[in-house]
């Protein structure tokens, strides 16, 4: 079986569905199977060609950089209440701290950022120097990024935009679906079968083999 080819009749299908008034996100599902979720833990920053869209980012930095949203040590206190750290949790989809600050992040935002899924890792988000081309390489690398967490045997997470080309869709697609083979267990045996969706279709399956 061609994926490739496989995905693009699955897209036409997508396409015919009745327009939409916004740019519809393309969701793709992974049904596994032969696969038990709570002894294999699988957490992936998975790095796709095409990027889906810009992220909102903010920094823990020890002083101000002009390339990012910058908290420094001194303006933690401020957000000492839920609410205030509740609305800055909301108001980035991604954060990136200096590896010195990061105890002081943990205590200060951990309860915000942990529960979000948000807080800075060191797979991509902890840098040891914040100068402008480090903070602009991890930028650029979230931006590209989409994070792949297997809690059960369905994952389901965006990978594009209805106002994309097939091909950029179908590459990220691919991208994503060879990285989490390669640490599944039973690799491709571990995998049911793929579905896609726009926000408002129905899904559209492809099996596998």
């Amino acid at each position: 079986m061609d994926l490739n080819e496989e995905l693009k009749k699955a897209l036409i299908e997508l396409r015919k569905e009745k327009a939409r008034k916004f740019d519809q996100t393309l969701d793709l599902i992974i049904n596994l199977q032969k696969f038990d979720a709570k002894k294999t833990s699988i957490n992936l920053f998975i790095n796709i060609p095409h990027k889906i869209k810009d992220k909102k980012i903010a920094a823990f930095l020890e002083s101000k950089n002009p390339e990012v949203d910058t908290i420094t040590f001194a303006e933690f206190k401020k957000y000492g209440d839920k609410k205030t750290l509740k609305k800055l949790v909301n108001s980035y989809d991604f954060f990136i701290a200096q590896a010195s600050l990061m105890p002081k992040v943990a205590a200060t935002f951990g309860r915000g950022l942990g529960p979000s899924g948000k807080m800075p890792s060191p797979q991509l988000g902890i840098v040891a120097s914040a100068d402008e081309k480090t903070i602009n390489e991890v930028k650029k690398r979230i931006t590209n990024n989409v994070k792949l967490k297997v809690k059960e045997s369905s994952v389901k997470l965006a990978i594009g935009k209805q106002s994309m080309k097939d091909e950029e869709i179908i590459e990220n697609i691919i991208t994503v679906y060879n990285a989490l083979t390669k640490v599944l267990p039973k690799t491709l045996e571990n995998i049911k079968n793929l579905e896609i969706k726009f926000t408002m279709s129905k899904p559209q399956k492809i099996q596998i083999r």
